[in-house]
This record gives C-alpha cells, sequence and structure tokens, in this order.
C-alpha cells in the first residue's frame, strides 16, 4: 500500500503552529503531526484555529477539510492556487458549451460499468439474484447512452443506475443494512449514514486531487455547475463511488467490523457513525483508496487516489486536444 498523507483529527481542540509541526491541543494534552509527512488534514469535530496557523499550512502545500460536530462537510482550505490557469477554465468553459453530453454519458457510463464489476463479485459467490441487475447494466444501459439525450435524460438514467443497485444490496447485505431509500440530508438509517459518510470523503479526496491539475473545480459536466460547489469534484468522483465507497463498505459490513449497535449513535436512531465507527471506515476507506495495482496502460504502480488525478488529466486531453474521455474502469484493472 502506498505511503499515507493523510491525517484525521476526531476531537474537539485547538491547531496550532509549533516550530515545524502541527500542534493539536485538548483536554488530554498536545500532539504533534510532522509537515513534511502531511498533505491533507481532516477535522471531524469543531476545532479552532487562526490565520496565523492557516498561512502556515498554505506554505507547506496543505490542504485541510472541516467537519461539524454531526460529521456534515463545511467546507475545505487549499493553499493559494498556483495551478490555475485562465487559458484552460476558458476551453473547460467551452468544452461545457460545445461538448457538455459528451462527458456527461462517459461518466454515466463508467459508473454503470464500475457498478456491474463490483455486483459481478457477488454473483460469483452464488448470489445468481443479481443477473437481472447485471444484465440490464451491461446490455440496456449502453443502448439508452447511445441515444440523443439531454443532460436532464442523462441524469435520470444515471438515477436509474444508482437505484437498482441500493435496490440489489439486499441480495447480499444483513437486512439491518439494507437500504430501502436513499435518504442523504441527514441520513435516516446505517446504510445511509456510511454511504454519506464515505461519498464525502471521496469527494474531498477529489477536491485536493483537481486542486493538483490545472482544472477549474467550479465548471463541470453531468452536474450542473453552481454557486457554493466544487461541481467538478462531484462528477470526477462518481466513477469512483462502486469501486472505493460501497465496496468499503460491503467489506466492513459482511466481515462484521461494522454493527449497528455498537458503531453508531443509538440517540441519532443509528444515523450517525460514532468516534470508533468513524475510526473503522476511515481505516478502511485509506486502505483502499491507496492501495496499489499495475496500471494497464501507464505500466506503473498507481493508486485509486492518483487515478483520480489522473482522470482529471484525462479531462485536460479532452477538453484541449480533443481525445476520448473515458473514466477509470475497474474491468482495466483486472
Amino acid at each position: 500500500m502506498a505511503k499515507n498523507h493523510t491525517r484525521y483529527i476526531f476531537s474537539m481542540g485547538e491547531l496550532k503552529r509549533k516550530d515545524n509541526s502541527i500542534a493539536f491541543s485538548n483536554e488530554k494534552g498536545h500532539f504533534y503531526i510532522p509537515v513534511e509527512d502531511t498533505r491533507e488534514l481532516y477535522c471531524l469535530n469543531e476545532v479552532s484555529f487562526n490565520t496565523k496557523f492557516l498561512d502556515f499550512i498554505s506554505r507547506a502545500r496543505i490542504t485541510m477539510h472541516l467537519f461539524n460536530y454531526h460529521g456534515n462537510y463545511s467546507g475545505t482550505f487549499y493553499p493559494k492556487d498556483s495551478y490555475i490557469s485562465g487559458d484552460l477554465s476558458i476551453k473547460q468553459s467551452f468544452a461545457f458549451m460545445e461538448n457538455r453530453l459528451i462527458v456527461a454519458k462517459s461518466i454515466v457510463l463508467a459508473i454503470s460499468q464500475n457498478i456491474h464489476e463490483v455486483l459481478y463479485h457477488y454473483y460469483r459467490h452464488d448470489k445468481k439474484e443479481l443477473k437481472s441487475t447485471l444484465d440490464w447494466l451491461k446490455n440496456e444501459v449502453p443502448k439508452f447512452l447511445s441515444k440523443e439525450l439531454s443532460i436532464k435524460q442523462i441524469m435520470f438514467v444515471e438515477g436509474q443506475i444508482w437505484m437498482r443497485f441500493y435496490e440489489s444490496f439486499k441480495h447480499f447485505l444483513p437486512e439491518n443494512f439494507v437500504m430501502n431509500k436513499r435518504v442523504k440530508r441527514p441520513p435516516d438509517n446505517p446504510i445511509n449514514a456510511l454511504v454519506s459518510f464515505g461519498n464525502t470523503l471521496l469527494y474531498t479526496k477529489t477536491i485536493s486531487a483537481i486542486y493538483h491539475t490545472h482544472l477549474n473545480q467550479s465548471i463541470s459536466f453531468l452536474h450542473s455547475p453552481r454557486e457554493g460547489r466544487f461541481s467538478l469534484s462531484l462528477d470526477l468522483s462518481e466513477a469512483f463511488k462502486p469501486i472505493i465507497v460501497f465496496k468499503t463498505i460491503f467489506d466492513l459490513v459482511g466481515r462484521k467490523q461494522l454493527q449497528v449497535t455498537k458503531h453508531f449513535d443509538k440517540n441519532l436512531n443509528y444515523a450517525l457513525l460514532n468516534e470508533e465507527g468513524k475510526k473503522i471506515f476511515i481505516n478502511a476507506f485509506e486502505e483502499r483508496i491507496n492501495e496499489t495495482f499495475l496500471h494497464p496502460k501507464l505500466k506503473r504502480k498507481v493508486t485509486y487516489k492518483q487515478c483520480l488525478k489522473l482522470d482529471g488529466y484525462k479531462l485536460i486531453k479532452f477538453i484541449v486536444e480533443g481525445r476520448e474521455f473515458t473514466p477509470f474502469l475497474l474491468k482495466e484493472k483486472m
């Protein structure tokens, strides 16, 4: 597994600069995080800091993701954008106007194909009830997407893909982790809590990945560009959700490493991971996203995390050179 440069803070406290280290202080004492070994900092509770600290981590090129007490994503601080490119932003805007549907279809097709690969694992292990869903993903979705469609129709196809995926959970997950329907804000049961938390972690990882390219975070293709969100990160994270978020969930639940009564907050109807549950999930998530494998085209070892950035570069080549844009596909790794 690749070296992990991400640090997580679970408790309330204060962040300060101490010489060339990040100092975190709370009622339990002082803890130090070396700057040279850190690229991302996750604050999963209420944490205070000042502008001097922000200047320090900005100079160290550290991205910081902030969450509130209830685990909801608040925002991201990242260093002065040295990668910004006005020329590429203009070309990205032009690509949105002229070729939005092409990119949107590619993303939705990749979602479908990656879900197919994840579900096929269970089909091979005797979950034959998945056959109709697998056939639909393999045969019908490409047919739908080959037609002339509006962005609204493409989004509808995407919604159908996720809905059928969620409905398949009953064939291989325990009853208390089956999803009746997807509820996001706030989650209303354990499985929705896991999906929301996992998707948010992946979204922030994608923000960090895109930051290291010249792409404009606010100009997206599948999701409509809107104020107040990095919509391109929503786009590029989609194809990785089945591979990273859901594979992590299925493994943890299947191995009973996460249990409803033990790792979820009883006072919130088990719809929020407690601190122990978050630590278990994050450890598994980080292992998954930093897993190394031989890239079939680059002929070198990469991680899923690096593939997020590589998808950004592929999008740049589509925008600038007109090359075909195909998001990461799990079947190509096999």
